[in-house]
C-alpha cells in the first residue's frame, strides 16, 4: 500500500477487502503453549501483501515463533453494489 494515508472507502474502491488473520504462536518462555493474536486490515486477495509484510515483521522482530495462520477475506463493496449515478431527481 502507498505511504499516503487513504480512507477505507478509497481502499475498497481500489479492490482492497477486509482481511482477518488468526495467528497462533508459541509463547517464548513456554514453547509448549500457544497464544492467539487477531490481525485485521484492508488487503488485496489472493496475494495479501499487507499480511505478508506483517508476518515478515513478526518473524524478524518478535520472539514468539509462528505456529499457524488462518485467513478470512471479504470484499465489502462489490461491483453489483456500487454504481455511478448520472441523474439527479428533485422532490419538492
Amino acid at each position: 500500500m502507498a505511504t499516503t494515508a487513504r480512507s477505507d472507502f478509497q481502499l475498497q474502491m481500489m479492490g482492497y477487502g477486509l482481511t482477518t488473520a488468526e495467528i497462533h504462536y508459541h509463547l517464548p518462555d513456554h514453547p509448549s503453549l500457544l497464544q492467539l493474536y487477531i490481525w485485521q486490515e484492508y488487503d488485496l486477495a489472493p496475494h495479501f501483501p499487507e499480511l505478508k509484510s506483517f508476518l515478515d515483521y513478526w518473524a524478524r522482530e518478535l520472539d514468539g515463533p509462528l505456529h499457524s495462520v488462518r485467513v478470512a477475506h471479504r470484499h465489502l463493496i462489490t461491483p453489483a453494489e456500487w454504481r455511478a449515478v448520472d441523474r439527479e431527481i428533485s422532490i419538492h
